[in-house]
């Protein structure tokens, strides 16, 4: 897409810090970091989100991001990496990867609620009703 920033990025259009690049992907820093190491990685094919993204294309994002977490986590001397897929910043399917330390002051990326009393029941059998 060309109006797609990711895409521009791919085309080294707009520069950026690459930590990794293949025929299929391509992973660079994050210009907002959660910490510093934070890394996203992307396919070079446009797909707008996860759902629209081919089951092969989420098997070796997937694998390729497991080897990532590992190189970040040593060079940044992060205590674990999480990955963290959200996609409502940028529409082109990408992966957070990103370092975190036990005393970074961040329990949770986002605030936790808690569910009413027979909640879970009903919407765990809405989910199992979409199931297909």
């Amino acid at each position: 897409m060309e109006s797609c920033i990711f895409c521009k990025i791919i085309k080294k259009e707009i520069p950026t810090d690459i930590i990794y690049e293949d025929k299929n992907f391509m992973a660079f820093l994050d210009i907002k970091p959660v910490n510093p190491g934070h890394a996203l990685i992307i396919p070079k094919e446009h797909y707008k989100t996860i759902l629209d993204t081919p089951n092969n294309t989420i098997s070796k994002i997937f694998i390729k991001s497991k080897q990532l977490m590992s190189s970040i986590k040593k060079a940044t001397k992060a205590d674990y990496v999480v990955l963290s897929i959200v996609g409502l910043d940028v529409p082109h399917f990408h992966i957070h990867l990103i370092p975190r330390y036990f005393n970074d002051g961040m329990s949770n990326f986002w605030p936790t609620k808690e569910y009413k009393e027979n909640e879970t029941k009903e919407i765990a059998n809405k989910i199992k009703e979409m199931i297909r």
